[in-house]
């Protein structure tokens, strides 16, 4: 038995355990850094002394797969912001949640509805269909190494089958707009709506968030204490559900003034190995 055996670490990746925003506003991959060294030798020290540790993302599977290749984890990964728990190991999904069906007739009519609105549709098959794509489409498909295919309209024949997510790109105030108009119909009922950008909001079934999946993962792998960390509002979800939670210095004042959350420093300077090192 390890100093740390019993318990779960699960991480944000995208500006918690790695920093990208970087890379995302100069419009390609020269300024993304490279994974914190500090970050890593504290995720072996976690898992030599019996811990469990794992990333919750809001990529999907096929847009993680690279970083994946980089980290030591040892546990399930929670991607498309908790839409799928996957053992990286076995190459299986453990858990999965995709859209009710009539998710793109939904989709549909948020785009009657909001013509010429910016979403990314995945699905099922890690395919990832793009209407109205924008630059900042481009830049995320740059730093996730993952294309997409242009469609010019929602129907059975540009995203066939069942859907994983889907992703709406546009300025906050048109979020909050397209959020009332989903509201408005009674969506909650069949979707989680989840910020995780100022210019981002993810569509998930309902139940299928980073938090609900962090509690699977804790029941899965029979740890008792669960720490959880991340940067933003997606992020909330996860931890409101952990023992701890923590929140690098870089989130936003939601995360980092949320109840019980601690903040450690900035990713960049390695904020995983700031919480590794509160336990050790």
């Amino acid at each position: 038995m390890g100093k740390f055996s019993g318990m779960l670490l699960v991480s944000d990746f995208d500006n918690t355990f790695q920093y990208t925003e970087s890379a995302l506003e100069s419009d390609g991959m020269g300024a993304l850094p490279p994974l914190p060294a500090r970050n890593l030798e504290a995720v072996d020290r976690w898992i030599a002394g019996g811990g469990r540790f794992a990333i919750a993302t809001g990529r999907s599977l096929g847009a993680f797969r690279k970083p994946a290749a980089g980290l030591h984890i040892n546990a399930p990964v929670i991607v498309d912001n908790g839409g799928g728990l996957y053992d990286l190991a076995e190459e299986r999904y453990v858990l999965r949640r995709l859209l009710p069906e009539g998710a793109a007739e939904d989709l549909a009519a948020v785009e009657e509805a909001f013509p010429g609105t910016s979403m990314e549709v995945y699905l099922a098959d890690g395919r990832i269909r793009a209407l109205h794509p924008t630059q900042q489409n481009v830049r995320h498909a740059k730093l996730t190494g993952l294309g997409f295919q242009e469609i010019a309209a929602l129907n059975e024949e540009t995203v066939p089958g069942l859907l994983a997510k889907a992703l709406f790109i546009a300025e906050m105030p048109r979020l909050v707009r397209l959020r009332g108009f989903m509201e408005e119909r009674g969506w909650e009922e069949r979707y989680e709506m989840i910020y995780s950008s100022d210019h981002l909001m993810e569509l998930t079934a309902k139940g299928a968030d980073k938090g609900t999946m962090a509690r699977e993962l804790k029941a899965l792998t029979g740890c008792g204490t669960l720490l959880c960390i991340g940067d933003h509002a997606n992020d909330l979800p996860m931890l409101q559900a952990a023992d701890r939670a923590f929140a690098p210095a870089n989130a936003i004042e939601a995360v980092r003034t949320a109840p019980g959350v601690t903040t450690v420093c900035h990713c960049l300077e390695g904020a995983v190995a700031d919480v590794v090192a509160l336990f050790a």
